[in-house]
């Protein structure tokens, strides 16, 4: 009796602390989910205000630029497109051209590579597989000047053909790494099921692998197309016909040709980010998976 009596004296004094201390904790968490909403909101901005801005000056023209340069401007150009996509284009259609045949080059040779690496066992399978991973440590500018020689030997500098070849061979490496360690993940019972039925291993390649590994094959896509539409250097030094010449230096002799002309020059760095900008917002969930996947829980 003595016991309940001091539980039930306790009660009333416990009820407003208990209470009290809601109350501040909630208030801490409200504080602390502001705070953090305020900090990604500038992050989020900072992120975007360079679009924004390119947005903004690609429909003005060179007054409205001086006079509001960091604000929009009204009427809006959109004649600085007309201007910008006649100049634009051959290099669109180019790095197009390129980066279509690097895809389909890079995911026919990684991704038979890499399911021969996770699938099959031979002797010597692991150590080769580390030298083909240790292929990733060397820089890329080491194997510039013999690539060159190669290319000037081949006779095909100034064409679109040595423009596809690197990046065939460079992103093979990046695929085949990235591709195995998520093959080595998807369950083994699956192909012996297959082999069960009398699939061999090209049908299991086809019908099974690259279906389940679809998220890597979006990932090492991707890639290949940020590696095309980034490459400045290599197209600047073997290729010298306009129309062969990729995005990035096709918009540095454009930039060169209308240093005074603001407005078709951010409009063409517009029409130049497009292609990314919906190629990731398509392919995002697959690059995410892909990358989770063949690397953070990679074996």
């Amino acid at each position: 009796m003595l016991v309940r009596e001091k539980a039930r004296a306790a009660e009333p004094t416990a009820g407003p602390v208990a209470g009290r201390a809601a109350k501040v904790w909630m208030t801490r968490t409200r504080r602390t989910d502001l705070m953090a909403g305020a900090v990604l909101s500038v992050l989020a901005f900072a992120g975007l205000f360079p679009y924004l801005f390119m947005l903004a000056a690609s429909v003005k023209d060179n007054e409205q630029f001086y006079e509001s340069y960091w604000a929009p401007a009204w009427p809006i150009r959109l004649g600085n497109y007309a201007v910008a996509w006649e100049q634009v284009s051959p290099y669109l259609f180019t790095s197009f051209v390129v980066a279509g045949f690097a895809i389909v080059g890079t995911l026919a040779l990684a991704s038979a590579a890499a399911f021969v690496f996770a699938r099959y066992r031979f002797p010597g399978r692991n150590l080769l597989f580390g030298l083909v991973a240790a292929l990733l440590m060397v820089p890329a500018v080491t194997s510039l000047i013999p690539l060159f020689v190669l290319m000037r030997d081949l006779d095909i500098l100034d064409t679109r053909l040595v423009l596809i070849i690197p990046h065939i061979t460079g992103n093979t490496v990046f695929g085949i790494v990235i591709m195995r360690t998520y093959m080595a993940q998807i369950p083994e019972e699956i192909f012996e099921a297959a082999r069960v039925d009398g699939a061999g291993g090209i049908r299991m390649f086809v019908s099974l692998m690259m279906p389940l590994a679809r998220p890597v094959v979006g990932t090492v896509a991707l890639v290949t197309v940020l590696g095309v539409w980034n490459d400045y250097f290599w197209p600047l030094l073997t290729v010298q016909t306009d129309e062969f010449r990729t995005i990035p230096a096709g918009l540095a002799f454009f930039a060169n040709q209308n240093v005074q002309q603001w407005g078709p020059l951010f409009a063409g760095y517009t029409l130049a980010s497009l292609p990314l900008l919906l190629m990731f917002t398509f392919l995002s969930k697959w690059f995410l998976a892909g990358i989770q996947g063949g690397i953070v829980s990679g074996k």
